[in-house]
């Protein structure tokens, strides 16, 4: 059992009030909070050894390097990658999907095939529309069913041996369904199709392992699972890595440069131009021990008693209906009250000082599928409580009488 009380008191924002409220998050789908723990030691990088890594030979550049490598080989750990040059460090899950995009420009031809689901983040759809429009390929989508899961009969169908890469993401943040990722893996691996999964929502939740999974490519944000903003990962398989070019040219990826040629660096170094986020990437690590220290099945256990509780309490609410009700879901909650914006709701929550998030979650297609204009969206994490929930559903019955 997890002691919330003592967790609490790792998040100095938890203490604050909101409106004259206390502060109760619910937007963690949408950002993480940050434990003290990891906050330490962001003011210790820039209050000790803050320098450029990997060009120094002076004591603080080599005491920034080893730090940041000793991150990149934490991240490998907990991801459980192969080598520690697979993962390469971004500002976050967008940068990363853009880079596997822009590597396979090359690799694509016209009328290949690419798959995605109804149910991705707007930055595990775009990225791909602009590389269809360059290289010719034709973008193909797994629809969805009523309660948000993936058809993956017509996923089946899709497949050929023209389909070159497939991307889904591991849970969709806007209903918080648990896709089939390692069936979706293996059905594309069949017919020699590479896949990428967007890890963003799941990582908080779960413990990703991408050698069991045999994925090709699975990235991740920090500012998710209590780490800072502005920066990220990409696992690659190294095979793959080595096929695609750079995305971005400049300092630390190249081997050798003259005005007739460059070569580049070898791996991770060829896709990590310009100095990094150097102090971002050792706080990644931090945050990600904190988060072991906890422990994940714990972690999940606790948040699955959550969600029950609160999809319970909110369905009493006449007129609430929950978008998202698939039997494999982790603890996003999105409703609606009926006749009611969902704007209007989460703006009268915040004047009780209770943080929801409201629109359509970067994921305009599923609020399409639904026809309505977005969803107000209760994320919780572990250090959320009960008593939370019940001051949420509170707000919600006097959004209600006050909106009615």
């Amino acid at each position: 059992m997890l002691d919330i009380t003592k967790i609490r008191q790792d998040f100095p924002i938890l203490s604050r009030k909101v409106n004259g409220k206390p502060l109760v998050y619910f937007d963690n789908a949408a950002t993480s909070q940050t434990p003290q723990q990891v906050i330490d030691v962001i003011v210790d990088y820039y209050s000790n050894y803050n320098a450029n890594i990997h060009r120094g030979v002076h004591a603080l550049s080599q005491e920034a390097t080893d730090k940041y490598e000793a991150a990149r080989q934490t991240v490998k750990q907990h991801f459980n990658a192969k080598n520690a040059y697979e993962i390469i460090f971004t500002s976050g899950t967008t940068h990363s999907i853009n880079l596997v995009a822009n590597g396979f420009a090359t690799l694509l031809k016209k009328d290949d095939e690419l798959i995605v689901s109804a149910l991705e983040h707007h930055s595990n759809i775009v990225p791909w529309q602009m590389l269809c429009e360059k290289t010719g390929a034709i973008l193909k989508v797994i629809p969805m069913t009523l309660e948000g899961q993936l058809d993956m009969d017509t996923y089946n169908n899709l497949l050929s041996d023209k389909t070159k890469l497939v991307f889904v993401n591991h849970i969709s943040n806007a209903l918080g369904t648990i896709n089939p990722i390692k069936t979706i893996i293996k059905k594309a691996h069949q017919v020699g199709a590479a896949v990428l999964i967007d890890g963003a929502q799941a990582c908080p939740h779960i413990k990703p392992d991408v050698q069991a999974l045999d994925v090709d490519f699975y990235v991740a944000s920090a500012h998710k699972i209590c780490g800072p903003t502005g920066v990220g990962m990409l696992y690659g398989k190294e095979e793959w890595l080595n096929k695609m070019q750079p995305y971005q040219g400049g300092g630390e990826m190249i081997d050798q440069v003259t005005f007739e040629k460059t070569t580049y660096a070898g791996l991770p170094h060829k896709f990590e131009a310009g100095t990094p986020n150097i102090c971002g990437g050792i706080a990644f690590a931090a945050a990600l021990d904190y988060m072991n220290t906890i422990g994940f099945d714990a972690i999940a256990k606790y948040e699955e008693s959550l969600l029950k509780y609160g999809t319970q309490q909110l369905l009493k609410i006449e007129g609430l209906k929950i978008y998202g009700t698939s039997k494999n879901k982790t603890s996003v909650i999105s409703f609606n009250l009926e006749g009611i914006h969902p704007y209007d709701v989460g703006t009268l929550l915040d004047k009780m000082g209770i943080a929801v998030r409201t629109g359509h979650h970067c994921a305009q297609p599923i609020m399409d599928f639904y026809k309505i204009p977005g969803t107000i969206r209760a994320s919780f994490a572990f250090y959320n409580t009960k008593t939370e929930i019940d001051a949420l559903v509170e707000g919600v019955k006097k959004a209600k009488m006050m909106l009615s």
